[in-house]
């Protein structure tokens, strides 16, 4: 079988490849320790299943409207007015998504053209430049290294810019460094996207994710005065510890929404309707439930930071929000452990701990840690790499 050009240059997700390799290694009765999950260990809050198991004995089971029901999409303008001020969003102004992974790709779609260019700041999450090819975009990296703490400049957008540029992305908070713009460094990124016509695409998928004293640096706001030159993508997998749910939002200007609207309709219509009652039960329901567990993260980051700081030749910014860790360990490559491909192999073979390769996401001289599981299974996966690393 001939198969398209398309899916034989598209490599699969690194970050789900290692999480595989881990439980594989687990199922073959090896002691592993995987910081590879990128989601919440926490169950999904009561209150939401309860929702869920409510529209079951409702028969909530049928088609719904493609972009989803109109009360959640409401919902969801809802959380941007409570949350960042923003008024102007209205449920027709909203998608509703399989997952933020299927809003971003969506926008892609609808907004590339063969040749287009969206600047996608290194480190990024490993999707981005693969939806782009998908959707026959060129991705333009400008990298961000742990040095200037993982942010890009004005400068280097200035440089990246050309006549075909069409979109830039922002990931704040940062899948995979936790860096997280101000609100005065986010400002001036979009001042700058404004005047140079380019359309900011913001995955805020972590916004509730961000530890004190640090503050998230929001875009939706310049969404409400550029409506047509923001795209902010955001769903509950992060915040409400919803990953397997699948529910993810959109929030663009009509045209945009519209467009949206009719792939979904010919692709993969609505999701699913059970789901769709579980979040908004979530975006109606209080922050209690996220507010626990932020605390505890923010505690796992703290204990992450306090071991990762004692191992010489490591540098690492601190995160200031997701759940990640993102040490720049290329002081200790040798000849035997040149890159960050290597060094994960052999942390995982010789210390039984799984991480992901900084290569994927664009930046050779890391790797990935999650601080997404218990502070005991954290504090003995890291011990372990540090006996490795400094026998």
């Amino acid at each position: 079988m001939n198969l398209s050009r398309r899916i034989n240059t598209l490599a699969p997700s690194a970050t789900l490849a290692m999480s595989a390799k881990a439980r594989d290694l687990k199922a073959a009765g090896h002691d592993v320790l995987s910081l590879t999950v990128g989601e919440p260990d926490f169950p999904t809050p009561d209150y939401i299943g309860e929702a869920a198991k409510k529209a079951i004995d409702e028969h909530f089971t049928r088609y719904t409207a493609e972009t989803g029901i109109v009360e959640l999409r409401a919902a969801v303008a809802g959380y941007f007015k409570d949350t960042y001020g923003v008024t102007a969003a209205k449920a027709e102004n909203i998608t509703m998504t399989n997952g933020g992974k299927q809003g971003l790709y969506n926008v892609f779609i609808c907004l590339l053209d063969p040749g287009d260019e969206v600047i996608i700041p290194a480190p990024y999450w490993v999707s981005y430049p693969d939806m782009v090819q998908l959707a026959d975009g060129k991705p333009v990296i400008v990298p961000a290294p742990a040095e200037a703490g993982f942010k890009v400049t004005l400068e280097q957008l200035d440089k990246s810019r050309t006549a075909k540029t069409k979109a830039l992305v922002v990931n704040s908070p940062s899948n995979p460094s936790g860096a997280c713009y101000s609100q005065a460094e986010a400002d001036a990124i979009a001042q700058w996207a404004v005047d140079n016509k380019i359309i900011l695409i913001a995955d805020e998928i972590y916004d509730q994710l961000v530890y004190a004293p640090a503050k998230h640096g929001t875009f939706s706001t310049w969404w409400e005065k550029y409506p047509d030159n923001f795209v902010i993508c955001g769903g509950v997998s992060k915040t409400y510890a919803m990953t397997g749910w699948r529910v993810g939002h959109v929030m663009a200007g009509l045209e945009l929404s519209k467009a949206m609207s009719k792939l979904q309709s010919q692709t993969t219509s609505n999701i699913c309707s059970i789901a769709q009652k579980a979040a908004l039960a979530a975006y109606t329901g209080g922050m209690d439930a996220v507010k626990a567990m932020r605390a505890a993260f923010q505690r796992r980051r703290d204990l992450a930071l306090d071991i990762i700081g004692s191992w010489k030749g490591v540098y690492c910014p601190k995160p200031d929000g997701a759940f990640y860790i993102f040490p720049d360990v290329h002081g200790l490559y040798t000849a035997s452990m040149p890159d960050s491909m290597a060094f994960c192999e052999q942390v995982l073979e010789k210390a039984g701990v799984a991480l992901v390769p900084g290569k994927p996401f664009g930046d050779d001289n890391c790797v990935r840690m999650s601080y997404a599981v218990s502070d005991e299974m954290l504090a003995q996966a890291l011990e372990r790499i540090g006996k490795f690393l400094y026998k």
